[in-house]
């Protein structure tokens, strides 16, 4: 005869004599019903979520714990921020020490009146004695070993898209349409326009092709170049602010698909001769100049080049002094698009060559080139993508990829000569790297389901030195149900598909619950992660704790997973999506206690598109959906991410007759909300009035609401306001 016994909170069996047996039962039993009860209270005391939890918890109170401050200050040491000090930590042994404190700080840096900081502030190195900090308009440069200010520059009010070049101890910015410097001696205005619709100095099309700002300096910063764009051929769109007494009109330039394009040059202003010139990069005017990357020698400049139809990239090289053409290195050409993401990294060994991520064969691989445009090795390869390359001491390249999932991302050492790999890190989940300036150690930041966030300290072999952090987790007072990961199969039937699925609190597979499918299904976004919680928004726990099953799948056509899996879309935005989230409310419809007769759908963006196409296209399927942000018909969208995925309207007229929601309305049926916000440059509001008119006009039962004041999403407080709306559109129709 067994007894079972209760031990450190786990149960533990041992064995009983026989003429026991009677009286040891009755003692199990009850035994065995005080620890389930046990059990059960333990997790009924567990808080739940509430609206205000769910939409501002991981900016909050719910945000997972990270180091302040990490960085590197040279190869043998780091540094990190704890209670309002600047520590430094050996990469090995010993012991970390103070560097700087908080009222050091302030009393060495109180410059025109006293300048006083709630926290320590965040900062940069400019070298590993000297850090750049800012509070408001200043600007400090802090020498650590004299603890005293080197410099300070006051940046003017109107000053935006600031970029340093530390070593000078100069920031370029924009101010209005034109571009500036600033240093000690003084400002220094560089480009004098004032006609309409020319901008000087801050990003161009739209932010794609990794385009996030307009300055570029060179490598010992006696040299700026910066893009040009000229919008004024552009029709302006209206936009109206709604807030003043008298409506005001406030247009923007919006160049849609098909429409015409603004046309962008690339300056390069001389610090010591005060002279700008502009790269020749010839006709045709609205052709992409992406990827600015400075030759080492600081004489020659490379763009990569694509066509509007951007299915053609040359890399060209360009002479500083001249302007002119020198020659094309390479060329990469698609049936679908080209898309170059990510700048030339030359070597550090030798001037004449330099790493590139392209995706030229299906997946993003690292390749290394030389300057006469021959491709010496492809040093990266297989049915996996690199997603972040951070550097090389050309021995070896150190990258981060998807080779052990899709769904994870770890860290590797490549040797170059060979292109064998070594894992750095040692734990399945997300991790990012941050090397040593000589890339022998790395502080490894990672995190899992289970894991919020962990940082460790390893040798570039993958050796573990030490855990640094650890976070405790800030959401183990909550009660959420299980979430899992899982796959199911594409509508090729061939392809896996990874979903996640999120059960409510006291999960009984006895009942019938009604299930949200969030949505997203575009480009350039994955949703579901081995991360904290595997990525999902603590609003979909608030659902789930309402009741309700949430499901999400990437689909064909989401981010990392190679070419063929994101072309799939190419001409066709809205049908292979559609056709893979339906595999996904099958899986669902499958399940014993899921309820077919009750499932909804909610996305924002191209996820608003895709509830459009879901409910639409399906109404057998889909009872109710939230449509936030929706593009309707891809004509009116922005050309240059339009045009990738759709060509033309002129050139593909059935694909966007197809993908046009208004052409769909007929078969509405369920009930659908949509939300759009009134100042919306990204998705404008005649996506949504024109799909509302057609309701209209087909008697078509619809439910609308706009955020005035807002953009492309609904952000601040107002968010409370747009996430208790959504919900409760399930609770009263779902």
């Amino acid at each position: 005869m067994n007894k079972l016994m209760i031990k450190k909170n786990k149960i533990v069996v041992v064995s009983l004599p026989s003429n026991l047996k009677k009286k040891s039962s009755m003692k199990i039993a009850r035994l065995t019903f005080l620890f389930c009860l046990l059990s059960s209270l333990a997790f009924a005391q567990k808080q739940p979520l509430t609206l205000e939890d769910a939409v501002f918890g991981k900016s909050g109170h719910l945000r997972a714990e990270k180091p302040q401050g990490l960085a590197w200050r040279n190869n043998q040491h780091f540094v990190r921020v704890e209670n309002d000090t600047l520590f430094q930590y050996p990469a090995g042994k010993g012991q970390k020490k103070v560097l700087l404190t908080k009222n050091k700080l302030e009393q060495a840096a109180s410059l025109s009146g006293k300048l006083t900081y709630s926290s320590f502030p965040g900062f940069s190195f400019v070298n590993e004695n000297t850090i750049r900090f800012r509070k408001s308009q200043q600007v400090v440069f802090f020498n650590l070993e004299e603890k005293k200010v080197e410099t300070h520059l006051e940046i003017p009010d109107q000053a935006e898209n600031l970029d340093f070049y530390d070593d000078q101890k100069t920031v370029a910015y924009t101010k209005g349409q034109n571009l500036f410097i600033l240093n000690e001696t003084g400002e220094q205005q560089i480009t004098f326009d004032d006609a309409d619709g020319i901008l000087n100095g801050q990003y161009v099309h739209r932010r794609e092709f990794g385009i996030t700002k307009g300055t570029f300096w060179s490598s010992t910063g006696k040299k700026l170049a910066f893009y040009r764009k000229d919008e004024s051929m552009v029709k302006d769109y209206p936009l109206v602010n709604y807030m003043t007494r008298q409506a005001e009109h406030t247009p923007v330039k919006y160049p849609m698909a098909g429409m015409t394009s603004h046309q962008v040059t690339v300056g390069i202003f001389d610090l010591e001769t005060g002279e700008t010139s502009f790269l020749n990069t010839g006709k045709p005017d609205d052709h992409y100049l992406t990827n600015i990357s400075w030759g080492p020698n600081n004489e020659l400049i490379y763009l990569a080049e694509l066509n509007r139809g951007q299915d053609h990239m040359q890399l060209n090289q360009y002479d500083v002094a001249t302007g002119q053409k020198l020659k094309t290195l390479f060329e990469e050409k698609s049936e679908t698009y080209v898309e170059p993401q990510h700048p030339l990294v030359f070597s550090q060994k030798n001037k004449d060559e330099f790493y590139y991520r392209s995706r030229k064969d299906g997946w993003f691989h690292l390749y290394l080139y030389n300057t006469e445009g021959k491709q010496l090795k492809q040093i990266t390869k297989g049915d996996w993508e690199v997603t972040e390359f951070y550097g090389t001491d050309d021995q070896f390249v150190y990258i981060q990829a998807t080779k052990e999932s899709p769904t994870e991302r770890h860290l590797y050492r490549v040797k170059i000569s060979n292109g064998e790999m070594i894992r750095i890190d040692g734990d399945a989940g997300t991790h990012s790297g941050q090397f040593s300036p000589d890339k022998k150690i790395v502080l490894d930041n990672w995190q899992a389901f289970d894991v919020p966030h962990q940082t460790d300290l390893r040798a570039s072999n993958g050796k573990l030195i030490q855990t640094i952090h650890a976070a405790h987790d800030p959401a183990s007072a909550y009660q959420f149900g299980k979430n899992k990961i899982l796959t199911i199969k594409a509508a090729d039937g061939k392809t896996d598909l990874f979903c996640r699925m999120i059960l409510p609190p006291n999960f009984d597979s006895t009942k019938k619950y009604p299930a949200i499918i969030y949505v997203y299904g575009g480009p350039h976004l994955q949703l579901i992660n081995n991360t904290w919680h595997n990525s999902v928004s603590w609003w979909q726990y608030y659902m789930a704790q309402n009741g309700y099953i949430l499901f999400t799948v990437d689909s064909r056509g989401s981010a990392n997973r190679g070419a063929a899996f994101e072309n799939i879309i190419h001409r066709n935005l809205g049908l292979a999506e559609t056709a893979d989230q339906v595999k996904g409310a099958d899986y669902l419809k499958n399940l014993p206690y899921v309820d077919a007769d009750r499932i909804g759908v909610h996305g924002w963006s191209y996820g608003g598109f895709m509830t459009l196409n879901l409910m639409l296209r399906h109404p057998e399927t889909f009872k109710v959906g939230v449509s936030g942000g929706p593009v309707v018909d891809w004509s009116m969208y922005e050309v240059m991410y339009g045009e990738r995925y759709m060509d033309t309207p002129q050139e593909n007229p059935n694909g966007y007759a197809e993908s046009n929601m208004i052409n769909h309305v007929d078969k509405l049926d369920g009930k659908l909300l949509i939300i759009h916000g009134a100042q919306d440059e990204t998705v404008v509001m005649q996506h949504s009035m024109k799909f509302l008119r057609e309701c209209v006009r087909q008697n078509k039962a619809v439910d609308f609401f706009a955020y005035p004041t807002h953009e492309h999403n609904v952000s601040g407080q107002d968010r409370i306001h747009l996430m208790q709306k959504i919900s409760q559109y399930f609770f009263d129709y779902l």
